[in-house]
């Protein structure tokens, strides 16, 4: 796939780009390193006003970037905006708090004075994805920057421009040149950019693919990586649940950017003594969902990002059909208009060894399964190769520490929507990757954990 914006609520391509010359990556790999070895003697101080200034940046223009979010992926622009909106919160938390996080932390030794000190590491690969095109990046850039690092940009070649939009915030906001740069080019021309000897570390948020490549090529070079992957995200419905809470929930959870979310609730686990009830509100509230032009106010969902999400996601969708599952509601690709558009689908009672068992839909697609009980519910949940997010629904007091226990997920959320919080760390395990981000375990992914001893 070539670097461009196809806007694909329409399948018009608007704009092409040429992935960069191995010189122009020279280049720019020289402008970082140069910048690092002045940026990372800044003062917190200075570090947290630039970062401040593009919090304003992005608040201010945010209608802006969100109109070129949903022209290049399409999420509905209420959506769009509201993820800028988040990207100030992100600058702002870390502006606040990287000082705190970072300072010096005395031990008690046998030394005169021993501590730990936070020393940033130098340039920072950031291969990032298409379905968030700025919070992802600004999650990484924030507490990266605020610790003193410098970051290169590889970001998805469907959103070349909110790449460079995000580039040219970071010069507005005062940063020095070649603190934040960005990068065109192609995946097969990431595995020499981070061989070179001035990347320090990456991280990577995308496929599993993608990142057991990134990892791999790091591994060779022993270089650190964080790795955000998919989710097969399970949401437990338990027989004292809030049922209208939860469908409610349940249908924001599974929707939110048009179904191309990693933490999206994708399996639905739900008790056979209220799966009837909580099937019949999710179904109710999936047929009221409108599907159409992102850029309309009233518009539920939108496209999905490429024709090839949308094939895949069919293919899946179909493979399950065939092999016994019935649907509910949706089932195909909207063939009465241009773009990528599928339609709200829930699909339930799966046989054994569909897609269902261990794929993740990238998609506007609920998969809805019946359980006995809680012990069968977390069974179910655990039973795929992922561990990123879990929701669990119940308003007895003894099951939240079971599930909160048992739950194999990098995080659990009880009652509540699974989301990214600044203030919380953010990341999965199995084969949803490792490391974390935001929060202060976020910011210490990419420092030097240095031991001080003095006598």
């Amino acid at each position: 796939m070539g670097i461009a914006t196809v806007n694909p609520a329409t399948g018009e391509t608007i704009k092409t780009f040429e992935p960069e010359s191995p010189s122009s990556i020279a280049t720019k790999l020289a402008v970082a390193q140069e910048a690092f070895e002045q940026y990372c003697q800044t003062s917190m101080e200075q570090r947290a006003e630039w970062l401040n200034a593009a919090a304003e940046i992005v608040e201010r223009d945010r209608v802006k970037f969100g109109t070129l979010m949903t022209t290049e992926m399409g999420k509905p622009l209420k959506s769009a905006i509201a993820e800028a909106q988040k990207c100030a919160l992100v600058c702002r938390y870390y502006a606040e708090h990287a000082a705190e996080f970072l300072a010096d932390v005395p031990a008690s030794t046998d030394a005169t004075q021993s501590f730990v000190r936070y020393q940033p590491l130098g340039v920072i690969l950031a291969v990032m994805p298409w379905n968030f095109p700025f919070w992802q990046v600004f999650r990484f850039a924030a507490p990266a920057l605020m610790a003193g690092n410098v970051g290169l940009l590889k970001h998805a070649s469907n959103v070349p421009q909110c790449a460079l939009a995000l580039e040219q915030i970071f010069v507005e906001a005062g940063f020095p040149e070649g603190v934040f740069g960005t990068l065109l080019i192609g995946a097969d021309q990431v595995e020499a950019v981070i061989q070179d000897p001035r990347v320090k570390a990456a991280t990577l948020t995308g496929s599993e693919l993608a990142g057991a490549a990134l990892a791999a090529a790091a591994g060779t070079q022993i270089k650190k990586t964080v790795l955000e992957l998919g989710g097969s995200d399970p949401f437990i419905v338990l027989e004292s649940a809030d049922l209208e809470a939860a469908a409610t929930t349940g249908v924001t959870a599974r929707m939110l950017n048009n179904g191309q979310s990693c933490i999206a609730a994708k399996r639905f686990i739900v008790v056979d003594a209220v799966a009837e009830d909580f099937q019949q509100r999710l179904l109710d509230k999936f047929q009221a969902l409108k599907v159409g032009d992102p850029m309309a106010e009233d518009t539920d969902i939108g496209p999905l990002a490429t024709p090839g999400i949308l094939r895949d996601l069919d293919q899946q969708v179909q493979a399950c059909i065939e092999q016994g599952a019935k649907v509910l509601i949706g089932g195909h690709p909207l063939s009465d208009r241009a773009g990528n558009f599928y339609p709200p689908t829930i699909l339930t009672d799966f046989p054994p060894g569909t897609p269902a068992d261990n794929e993740e839909f990238f998609g506007p697609v609920a998969l809805l399964f019946r359980v006995p009980d809680i012990d069968a519910a977390i069974k179910l949940a655990n039973s795929t190769v992922f561990g990123l997010g879990a929701s669990a629904w119940t308003t007895n007091e003894e099951q939240i520490p079971r599930l909160i226990d048992e739950l194999e997920a990098g995080a659990v959320f009880i009652n509540g929507l699974v989301k990214s919080d600044p203030r919380l760390p953010f990341g999965g395990i199995k084969r949803s990757g490792y490391g974390r981000e935001l929060s202060i375990q976020g910011i210490h992914e990419f420092v030097n954990i240095k031991t001080v001893w003095v006598k």
